[in-house]
């Protein structure tokens, strides 16, 4: 697949390049909050809030100045100013965080990316009408869910699974292996060939959702977006190894390597 990355222009704006609505993060996953947003900032959106609970908020706001922040009663005013929804990570499946995601989707008339416990909770309700442009991201187990099938049925052929999530819920989807399959709309398949077991740890899938979201922030169709995302994430790890070797890299090491896997698609 060509590549294309999304235009930089000098005279320009933190406007220009989008803002990421992100809800995530509960209790006792506030790191998956982190990530998600930093990884959408790394990835050239300019501009994310995150919206969470208080101990997220504090929590992330010490190790994070670049990011907006704001409490779930806010949901109503700041989604109408965001250009992308991005919402499911560490969010848990508490019913506080259902009756959120059931709002947030409800109210979402942007791309929309749904990841981790976003995926569960979507998987438990029935007739939920998603939004026009939206990215599903999940691994082999939450497709399980999703499709109501067995794991093993699901990693018996993975771009058949990957297709039945886009036709049941409409959107474009990333099946998330050690080859992840993106399937669009129109029936259009990318393998991603980049990545390694480097980005077998705990925070990979909160970065790859946030580089998803920063690109859809900066205008890119769905499917490019999801494509893109997925070979840049593998490509962080593909970069990070020689440094780090494959056992050593964590998933804030992949995020400090977006700007590597940027630069290798840059031509001069």
């Amino acid at each position: 697949m060509d590549f294309k990355l999304p235009p930089r222009i000098a005279e320009s704006n933190k406007g220009t390049y989008g803002k990421v609505l992100n809800i995530a993060g509960s209790k006792y996953m506030s790191g998956a909050a982190f990530l998600s947003s930093i990884a959408a900032l790394r990835s050239g959106c300019g501009y994310v809030q995150l919206l969470s609970e208080d101990i997220v908020l504090r929590a992330v706001a010490r190790l994070a100045p670049e990011i907006i922040f704001a409490p779930a009663e806010e949901l109503e005013n700041v989604i109408k100013t965001a250009d992308v929804l991005a919402i499911g990570c560490g969010l848990s499946t508490s019913p506080e965080a259902i009756e959120l995601f059931q709002k947030a989707i409800g109210l979402s008339k942007i791309p929309t990316v749904i990841d981790a416990d976003g995926l569960n909770i979507l998987s438990k309700l029935d007739g939920i009408k998603l939004p026009e442009k939206t990215i599903l991201t999940p691994h082999p187990k939450e497709a399980s869910r999703l499709l109501h099938t067995t794991l093993e049925k699901v990693l018996d052929d993975m771009e058949y699974s990957a297709r039945e999530i886009t036709k049941k819920y409409n959107c474009v989807t990333v099946l998330k292996s050690h080859r992840t399959i993106v399937c669009g709309l129109d029936n259009r398949i990318y393998h991603n060939s980049t990545g390694n077991s480097a980005l077998a740890k705990s925070g990979s899938g909160d970065v790859l959702c946030g580089i998803i979201s920063g690109l859809l922030a900066q205008k890119m169709p769905p499917f490019e977006a999801a494509s893109l995302g997925v070979y840049l994430h593998g490509l962080t790890g593909d970069i990070a190894k020689n440094d780090l070797t494959e056992y050593g890299v964590l998933a804030s090491d992949q995020i400090r390597y977006i700007p590597y896997a940027f630069k290798s698609l840059i031509k001069d």
